[in-house]
């Protein structure tokens, strides 16, 4: 997923303005028919670990009370397998939503998940700080909250109640009668803290420029010792480097290192993508989404794994240059688009039938309307194969709907709570349990809500801060 891919030849026209268009895709075959220039993958990704959720694998029961009924649930500690090795302990954060089975997720900011308004997210760090598994001694975890003897099993159990009485308001008990006194205690205690920064992430992640520059800075960010960089595939054949401020090529780098993309002056315009990655522990607290439909989780424990993070940049000798990123916007209620240019030339495309023009040396952000829930497959096209695929879930709000509960935890999802509507927009339905009807139907859902929400996209300024990470 985080391989460079090969550098991407749009040729020399030369344009006064650039006409993109952004689409809903219906189908896989959609995606795949776009071609080489289409490579990158779209899902909405800031930087640090992926991974496959693999289950529900140390829990205890629980009861859940909604609506005037009981429903007795499993409770506890998740296993992920990280892309390139490592191994993730996570805790369910969204308990109306069921999971997927084999499930890929994404680290992801709080502010991109239902934490971003919720003001008890600090105290869900507390807690996970503060108990099982990154307090293993379930003896004097015992002693310290006046329970009786822990298990593994009631330890996950309790911790993992506690945690649902603030990211869902849920009214939910424990079992066990000493899972039940820790959730009180754990509860009780809580106490208000930051957001965990991300594991690694690249700041910005789209940069663009003319040729015969060095364009950047993309800034590092991490809490690892030290970064890989690898440059685009074909580096050598086509000249470009990356480099520090001073044209010094770079292999490596650390937290607050500046990386530049070296473009020689008779390059063809184009665009490349630089890697970098690390092994190092993901930062208990940080919140997982689901690339397709599966319930939001939150890590409580890392063993060293790879994470990784992507930038891309474009170049041409004239005329419009545009750089393209998107991330979902919760408190909007969609997706933003953020066009840049830093071409010589107004850069304008069209999006849902209204019309947008970036003049140059200026940025402009789109929200894209999106219904909770929903997936998104959105692809901006121009003159010379130039592309730009986002694609993704919003999933902001942890209410689900009614009877949901009783199927919310299975380590093995049976296909009625693992097939959503996203589903098969990632392409397996043989993983999902998904029928064949189901990324038609997404498709048909996804050209609705961007064309019932045309009307109320959101202009604005590109803040000149990235305030997620």
């Amino acid at each position: 997923m985080f391989s460079a891919p090969a550098v991407r030849r749009r040729g020399a026209a030369r344009r006064l303005a650039a006409a993109a268009v952004l689409s809903g895709l219906i189908a896989t075959g959609s995606i795949a028919s776009a071609g080489a220039a289409a490579a990158d993958d779209g899902a909405q990704h800031q930087g640090g670990a992926v991974a496959t959720l693999d289950g529900l694998k140390t829990y205890d029961q629980a009861v859940l009370r909604t609506n005037g009924t009981s429903h007795e649930i499993p409770a506890g500690l998740f296993e992920m397998t990280v892309d390139g090795g490592g191994r993730l302990k996570t805790y369910c954060i969204d308990i109306h939503n069921p999971t997927q089975d084999q499930a890929k997720y994404l680290e992801t900011p709080w502010s991109q998940t239902s934490l971003g308004g919720n003001k008890n997210a600090g105290k869900i760090r507390w807690i996970l700080e503060h108990s099982y598994p990154q307090v293993d001694d379930l003896a004097a975890l015992a002693e310290r909250a006046g329970t009786g003897p822990l298990s593994e099993q009631t330890a996950a159990a309790g911790t993992q109640v506690a945690i649902w009485r603030y990211s869902d308001a849920a009214d939910v008990d424990a079992a066990d009668p000493a899972a039940e006194q820790l959730a009180d205690w754990l509860q009780r205690q809580a106490k208000d803290i930051a957001e965990p920064k991300a594991s690694l992430s690249l700041q910005p992640n789209a940069v663009s420029g003319k040729a015969g520059e060095r364009l950047g800075p993309v800034t590092v960010r991490t809490g690892a010792g030290q970064i890989a960089v690898s440059p685009p595939a074909d580096a050598a054949a086509s000249g470009i480097k990356v480099t520090d401020a001073a044209g010094k090529p770079v292999t490596s780098a650390t937290n607050g290192s500046r990386l530049f993309f070296d473009v020689p002056e008779g390059a063809e315009d184009g665009s490349a993508t630089l890697s970098v990655t690390a092994t190092t522990s993901v930062p208990v607290g940080r919140a997982f989404a689901g690339v397709t439909k599966s319930q939001t989780q939150i890590l409580a424990g890392s063993s060293e794994s790879t994470v990784s993070a992507n930038a891309t940049a474009t170049w041409a000798k004239a005329g419009p240059i545009p750089a393209l990123s998107a991330r979902k916007n919760c408190a909007e209620g969609g997706v933003d688009i953020t066009a840049s240019n830093k071409g010589d030339a107004p850069f304008t495309f069209e999006l849902v039938g209204l019309e947008y023009t970036i003049a140059a040396g200026e940025s402009r952000t789109v929200t894209v309307p999106v219904a909770e829930d929903q997936a998104y497959d959105f692809t901006i096209t121009g003159p010379d194969g130039f592309q730009k695929n986002f694609k993704g879930v919003l999933d902001c709000r942890t209410t689900g709907e009614p009877g949901d509960e009783t199927q919310t935890l299975t380590s093995q999802p049976s296909p009625a709570s693992a097939g959503s509507l996203s589903a098969g927009l990632e392409g397996d339905l043989a993983e999902t349990g998904s029928s064949s009807a189901t990324p038609w139907i997404a498709g048909i859902a996804v050209v609705m809500v961007v064309i019932g929400g045309a009307a109320v996209l959101l202009l604005r300024k590109k803040r000149t801060t990235t305030p997620d990470e």
